[in-house]
């Protein structure tokens, strides 16, 4: 099996995931390494032994100087459409972190650009790809419960990460919450219409933005979806993929702590077999990444169907921001 080759931009933070990543997959490797900071290539360079010789400091000198299939995008949001673009009129296949960018309109110019170059442009939506999320879309398309008519997701965490997220207007929203309504999409197999809410920001918050918010979103067949987060819980946290309940007219199905239970009505909940397979998160994504790269195959998180799980990030930006319903 040959590897494709791939440019990474961004090796701190996230970039650590995706660089454990690479290193493990026989069908991807990395041709050079892109990062602002000379300390972070030089540590990562020690730590995974790599050839300074293939770090830059600029993308466009990594574009200039080697040959590469893809580029994996790891910076932060507002440099998402200037990278990813760059690496998109280079010729190169992009892998990019979420959100897709920092507007729709910045994600739809990435988009409209793949689409012209015929190249595969993939979201990195890993939480589609666990075990707990597989388990719940396979439990409610049995039918054995019924259809869906009303669903809550609390979400409660409290990390600490520094950087460029405790200084973002809506960290929760625009930085965490895009995977769980990714997975909203993803699991109910229905995309939203309307979404309202409101946010806020708790006196002890260390983020300078709402980390806080309810959101109350309309899909499509009369469901009803209520999302209740926050970024800076002082404790009994949820797991990162949130605790679901989805309400259907025959039963109840449930997620906590990443373990899914389900009921026929009137029954007690009972504990359902985990439906995951063999690869999960970012192996899963760059298994696939590598499948759109060299087999032509569209990813089911492809920058296109991405804008849909986008316009619901915004949407809601501009509900808690206006107090108005924002038609989706």
């Amino acid at each position: 099996m040959s590897k494709i080759g791939v440019i990474q931009v961004g090796v701190g933070g996230m970039g650590q995931t995706w660089l454990k990543t690479v290193a493990a997959s026989e069908e991807v490797e990395h041709v050079a390494w892109v990062d602002v900071d000379e300390q972070v290539l030089e540590e990562k360079c020690k730590e995974y032994h790599f050839s300074p010789h293939h770090c830059y400091a600029s993308l466009q000198e990594a574009l200039q100087k080697e040959e590469a299939d893809g580029l994996i995008n790891v910076t932060p949001p507002q440099y998402h459409k200037a990278i990813s673009c760059a690496a998109l009129e280079a010729g190169l296949h992009v892998l990019s972190e979420k959100p897709l960018a920092d507007s729709i309109k910045s994600a739809t110019d990435i988009v409209e650009r793949a689409e012209e170059a015929g190249a595969t442009l993939m979201v990195a939506q890993n939480y589609r790809y666990r075990d707990v999320t597989a388990t719940l879309r396979e439990t409610l398309a049995s039918g054995r419960y019924g259809a869906p008519g009303q669903v809550q997701v609390n979400f409660f965490k409290g990390p600490h990460f520094g950087g460029f997220r405790e200084k973002m207007d809506y960290p929760l929203i625009i930085d965490m919450s895009i995977h769980h309504f990714d997975l909203m999409r993803y699991i109910l197999d229905a995309d939203p219409k309307a979404v309202s809410g409101y946010s806020w920001n708790p006196q002890w918050s260390w983020f300078a933005g709402d980390a806080s918010v309810c959101l109350f979103f309309e899909f499509e067949n009369a469901l009803s979806v209520v999302y209740n987060g926050s970024w800076c819980s002082t404790g009994a946290e949820t797991s990162w993929n949130g605790d679901w309940r989805i309400e259907c007219e025959k039963g109840v199905i449930l997620s906590h702590d990443d373990t899914v239970y389900a009921a026929k009505t009137g029954d007690s909940p009972q504990s359902v077999a985990s439906k995951g397979g063999k690869r999960s998160n970012q192996t899963y994504l760059l298994h696939e990444f590598y499948e759109a790269v060299t087999e032509g195959s569209l990813p089911a998180t492809h920058g296109r169907d991405n804008l849909k799980s986008l316009r619901m990030v915004f949407g809601a930006v501009e509900a808690v921001r206006t107090g108005k319903v924002i038609e989706l």
